[in-house]
């Protein structure tokens, strides 16, 4: 007996049935992910989904609560003040300002600071203590401070006049830089009493030499 012919569809979705690891003839790589359980048996069977929770202790705040402005303003002060330190008196004048500063005796004007210094200051109050003798002494090292600044000279703590001499020797106030230092050694070095006559006219000599070099 011969059986009829059966007719067979072609399912056009049939690639869906066979997408499985055990259908992989070409070798193609298959990558599946499967979320990580709890471990916990009731969770799995019951098919709750387990929530990863996110540690807090990864993130740290600071909250400073209503008053938290007067933090960061007492940092501001703080970083104020020790630009402030800086520029004006920290770093032993390393950063300080180039105003003249005020010493109290010659002794503390030196190669490094005598740019600074404020020796007008120094004159007025030896003329205010009649201590005319100490004011030729500021005097002159106005006059030096003065061909410093004017690269006439370099002032050295341990240089003699005669060698500030030879380096002005061919400036057109040489010879009234000589007559001065002559004043000035024999006024100081001479340890001699200048009254207010004496020392007028000795003023007027160093103030007509830094009119010239000016």
């Amino acid at each position: 007996m011969v059986q009829p012919e059966q007719i067979r569809q072609f399912d056009a979705d049939f690639k869906s049935r066979y997408s499985g690891n055990k259908y992989n003839y070409e070798g193609e790589k298959i990558v599946t992910k499967t979320p990580s359980g709890s471990g916990n048996y009731e969770d799995y069977k019951n098919g709750k989904p387990k929530l990863k929770e996110k540690n807090d202790r990864d993130n740290v705040t600071i909250s400073l609560g209503p008053f938290g402005w007067l933090f960061y303003l007492a940092i501001a002060i703080a970083v104020i003040y020790l630009v402030y330190i800086l520029l004006n008196e920290g770093g032993s004048g390393l950063f300080s300002s180039k105003n003249s500063k005020t010493l109290n005796d010659y002794e503390e004007i030196t190669a490094e600071n005598i740019e600074h210094a404020d020796i007008h200051t120094l004159i007025k109050n030896a003329e205010n203590d009649n201590n005319y003798r100490l004011a030729v002494r500021y005097y002159y090292l106005l006059v030096l401070k003065t061909l410093s600044l004017k690269n006439h000279i370099k002032f050295e703590d341990d240089k003699t006049n005669s060698e500030y001499l030879n380096e002005i020797s061919e400036k057109p106030f040489s010879e009234k830089f000589a007559y001065i230092s002559y004043l000035y050694n024999y006024i100081w070095y001479g340890k001699f009493t200048v009254d207010i006559k004496q020392y007028t006219k000795a003023k007027n000599n160093f103030l007509t030499l830094l009119n010239l070099v000016k």
